[in-house]
């Protein structure tokens, strides 16, 4: 078995510390090693990443590991390039500069701690991702791995399975008070979203804040809910206030968060963070072709063909798709029809218990379509080809939310219009959340941290000895994490609060205390995601973000679509029919107006509330407003430079003519 030796890197290394491991795979030939680790090291003029990299021997293991890491200068000349911003003596948040870096706060001396361990690994990350072929065709020892000036050496590493995997390595002190601070106890107050994010990165710490804020926001909906059923308030009277209440709450909880939000990544200086151009991700694959943008050679490929792919194979596999799930549904009613005829017949307990089979049986098939959709919704997504890993990402979460918005809300939408039955429309909610939320439970953390016990069985041993001498060594610390499961992403959580958040709205006049339920299940999930980010994945790359993206859109769209489903289910009210018709008001044109009036006072807010909060507006105009005067100032310089220029010039040739 080939396993890496000191051969493979320059003898004039320094020491450093291991920011990140770079796995090979046991069988790469040693030509390959060597090349990629000359090309790490190699200066940056010479197309070279500039970073310090070593081997390390991992016990008894034959496998190939790398450390990697870097010099202080190096990672604070890559935070200028990354576009960092960080947090100036005067107190505004200003791009960093390596030139002005004493006028930063907390740079101190060479400014060894001024850059987080994540801030270093992304910037490690960022330089691996950009090491690009210069004049190679391949990748050396694997000539079927084709280069070509400007590809990726990394990301083609990893598709020709060279490269097995790249992950930051834990801080394991800094972790264990994080975990300490953040699930090691029971807590009423907040979260500790600076430290999370300090550790993690921007995308997380937005999830963990927008998970916090969204469980908080939900209090009042449980509190009102929790009076309903406290003092039988159950009637549509009451429920047409509720819901009015309910539709106001959710427009002004999502336009709060964004204020909250700008605050956030103002703080953490992803707000004025500089969008790089997006490089074509790993999966894109074409002819190779020259970028019109960036003039850089890079895989082309044509849009036809793309769109082709979308229309031909894609939408018609969703539709399929919604079909089945559709047709599942009506079996699922066909179930709920027999089982309310045995109990009418038999009038037992156990045909009372029967009638609530149909809806957990229903809501647990529900779960199994949603996962195995999910698969099938990112190879197709893949198949489709697209070039940016935004785009991907776009289209992969519009296939997904259509699906889980038909599959999850369909029957509740059927029973409400279609069947009209409240007391069904209740049990069928009630089901679809218990269920969903325990499914979400057991695959999202416990099953996880199951599968990581026992991957990592043959280790514990190990690990009991490690603790016992209360001391780990770095071999044994990637020893330990390498075998983890890779993090994949909030996706999966955004998309779970997505739903809650449908469930709470779309139906609240019919059963208010879902909120309640959905409380106790955030409450929960923060423990839990804590648990399986910290204990059962590797640590994730910190990625800058300045919102929560795609799903802020969702959120909306789910928004918009609670005032009309809400609209219609008072309007189907007897109670409020009853009562519009006293009034000599007609019931539909009454309905329709209040709709358009809810959806107008939603717009209304929007309106009102700015996105970003007025001082936090006031430093970006101030900020944007130095740059200008910056820029005018260099402007007259390189003015008065050049008139000078031209005043000595004709100065010269004065003296010249006159002798």
């Amino acid at each position: 078995m080939l396993r890496p030796s000191f051969k493979d890197v320059p003898h004039s290394v320094p020491e450093f510390k291991p920011l990140v491991v770079i796995e090979l795979s046991k069988t790469a030939k040693p030509e390959a090693r060597e090349w990629l680790v000359s090309k790490i090291s190699a200066h940056k003029r010479d197309g070279g990443a500039q970073l310090f990299i070593r081997p390390e021997v991992i016990s008894e293991e034959k496998d190939c590991i790398y450390v990697v890491g870097a010099s202080t200068k190096r990672l604070l000349l890559g935070a200028e390039a990354a576009g960092f911003v960080k947090e100036s003596l005067d107190g505004t948040m200003r791009p960093f500069l390596y030139s002005n870096r004493t006028e930063f706060k907390n740079f101190h001396d060479e400014g060894e701690d001024f850059l987080t361990m994540a801030e270093c690994q992304y910037i490690i990350k960022h330089e691996l991702d950009n090491l690009r072929a210069q004049d190679e065709t391949s990748i050396p020892g694997y000539p079927q791995a084709k280069l070509y000036p400007g590809k990726s050496i990394v990301r083609r590493m990893q598709t020709s399975g060279v490269l097995l995997q790249i992950f930051p390595l834990h801080d394991r002190e800094k972790l264990k008070l994080l975990a300490k601070d953040w699930y090691g106890r029971a807590r009423i107050s907040q979260q500790p979203v600076d430290e999370i994010r300090h550790y993690f990165g921007d995308t997380i710490g937005l999830y963990f804040a927008f998970l916090e804020y969204f469980t908080w926001a939900l209090l009042p909906m449980a509190s009102v809910g929790l009076l309903y059923y406290s003092f039988t308030w159950e009637s549509y009277d009451n429920y047409v206030i509720f819901a009015m209440f309910n539709l106001v709450w959710a427009t002004v909880i999502l336009e709060v968060w964004k204020r909250y939000s700008a605050t956030l990544a103002y703080r953490w200086g992803s707000l004025l963070k500089k969008r790089q151009f997006e490089e074509p991700r790993p999966g894109f694959h074409g002819v190779l072709g020259t970028n019109p943008v960036t003039g850089k050679k890079e895989p082309t490929y044509s849009s036809l063909k793309r769109q082709l792919r979308m229309y031909l194979i894609s939408v018609p596999f969703v539709c399929f798709s919604l079909y089945v799930a559709l047709y599942v549904m009506m079996i699922y009613f066909d179930m709920e029809h027999w089982a309310l005829n045995y109990n009418q017949e038999h009038q037992t307990l156990y045909s009372v218990i029967m009638t609530y089979v149909p809806s957990t049986v229903y809501a647990i098939v529900i779960e199994i379509m949603n996962r195995i959709y999910r698969y099938a919704a990112e190879f197709l997504t893949g198949y489709e080809n697209h070039r940016l890993e935004s785009t991907y990402q776009n289209h992969l979460v519009l296939k997904v939310l259509v699906f889980y918005s038909v599959n999850c809300f369909s029957s509740l939408f059927y029973i409400a219009f279609v069947m009209y039955d409240m007391p069904l429309l209740k049990q069928s909610l009630v089901c679809l959340l218990l269920v969903s939320q325990f499914f979400n439970q057991i695959c999202e953390t416990f099953l996880p941290y199951w599968m990581q016990k026992r991957t990592n069985r043959q280790v514990a041993d190990k690990s009991k000895q490690l603790k016992s001498a209360s001391k780990y060594t770095l071999s044994d610390q990637i020893y330990l994490e390498k075998n983890m499961y890779t993090y994949l992403g909030t996706f999966d959580d955004y998309l779970e609060l997505f739903l809650l958040f449908g469930y709470v709205s779309l139906f609240s006049c019919v059963f208010p205390a879902a909120a309640i339920l959905v409380v106790l299940n955030n409450v929960s999930e923060v423990y839990t995601d804590a648990l399986k980010i910290c204990r059962v994945f590797k640590r994730p790359f910190s990625e800058p973000s300045s919102s929560i993206g795609v799903w802020m859109l969702a959120f909306e769209t789910m928004g918009v679509i609670a005032v009309v489903t809400n609209c219609a289910l008072l309007g189907m009210s007897p109670q409020v029919r009853a009562m519009l018709q006293d009034w000599h008001l007609d019931p539909f044109l009454t309905v329709v107006a209040l709709e358009h009036a809810l959806l107008a006072l939603k717009c209304i807010l929007a309106f009102v509330i700015p996105d970003q909060p007025h001082d936090i507006r006031i430093k970006l105009a101030k900020l944007e407003f130095e740059s200008m005067e910056a820029l005018k100032e260099k402007q007259q310089l390189k003015l008065s430079y050049d008139s000078l220029s031209e005043s000595t010039l004709e100065k010269d040739n004065l003296f010249i003519s006159e002798n």
